[in-house]
């Protein structure tokens, strides 16, 4: 049994990793009032700049530039959507399509034929003395890649940073009242700003940790919608650190089913265990998972000011 417990462990938190940095980003854009549905596109940036950065120039690097490259597409969101008043969703999903058919071109240009065979650096699971050695959940918990353990400290920070500081009460506060906040004196439009823009950061180290602690390579298109499954798990964690890095632990451990009953021996078409994530997805969209108090002017944050 536990041939097949660890692994399915190990599968889910690999597999919740990248949601999780792209979901905690963008619940703090959410926070704001703001949706940002370019975040696929940072994501899929990001990775893009993990195998620029990281060729020839070693992990660190690669993650660097993940994270600039997603915070590159997060400050054109910025400028069209907070400084312009563009649409959102039509910004976000241009957005999307743009860094689709910029990183497609840009590794064909750059790679050639031989692209698809290219392996970068890759990193290496940390194992953390003693806890590694407990017993089924400590391989899976902790012999991971160093850009797990950061979200096992986001998460945690994030919730105190939203509860107990004037920075993140004033986030919040504009999600509910925007009006209100601005009449308190609070910057809203660069608070927004800020927070999409660290939102695109995370995202771009979500595409990172795929390229640079998974997949070991690029391939054109492999966000694969993870950036709309983290939006969806923003409203399923309810709009709280903590729960959106258990939405994302669920959504990892549905991915991570088609692994475990293949190795229980089951014979049920693969497809039917890709879906389940995105059936997940469809649920917590629906509002079947139940009700969450999402922030008030989410949707309506383009108003103008008054």
């Amino acid at each position: 049994m536990t041939d097949v417990v660890e692994p399915f462990f190990a599968a889910t938190i690999r597999t919740a990793v990248p949601l999780a940095l792209a979901a905690l980003g963008e619940l703090l854009v959410e926070r704001t009032g703001l949706i940002n549905i370019g975040l696929e596109g940072a994501i899929l940036a990001g990775a893009f700049g993990a195998l620029v950065g990281a060729s020839g120039h070693g992990v660190v690097l690669g993650f660097a530039s993940a994270a600039a490259a997603g915070l590159i597409v997060a400050l054109i969101f910025v400028a069209f959507v907070v400084w312009a008043r563009a649409d959102q969703i039509i910004t976000g999903t241009a957005l999307t399509l743009l860094s689709m058919g910029a990183t497609g071109t840009l590794y064909r240009t750059m790679y050639g034929s031989s692209g698809a065979a290219l392996s970068i650096p890759t990193s290496a699971a940390l194992p953390i003395p003693g806890l590694a050695s407990l017993p089924v959940v400590g391989a899976p918990l902790f012999s991971q890649p160093p850009i797990t353990y950061f979200v096992y400290v986001l998460a945690p920070v994030l919730a105190w940073w939203l509860a107990r500081t004037h920075a993140g009460l004033a986030l919040r506060a504009i999600g509910d009242r925007p009006d209100a906040a601005e009449a308190a004196g609070i910057a809203v439009d660069r608070a927004r700003a800020l927070a999409v823009l660290v939102g695109g950061a995370l995202g771009g180290l979500a595409g990172g940790t795929l390229v640079l602690a998974q997949a070991g390579t690029f391939a054109e298109g492999m966000s694969a919608g993870r950036g709309f499954i983290a939006i969806a798990i923003v409203a399923l964690g309810r709009w709280t650190p903590i729960g959106v890095v258990g939405a994302a632990l669920l959504f990892g451990a549905a991915s991570a089913l088609q692994f475990a009953f293949q190795a229980m021996g089951w014979n049920a078409p693969y497809q039917v265990f890709l879906a389940v994530p995105y059936l997940l997805t469809l649920a917590a969209l629906a509002g079947a998972v139940g009700r969450a108090r999402a922030p008030a002017s989410l949707g309506q944050a383009l108003e103008p000011h008054r």
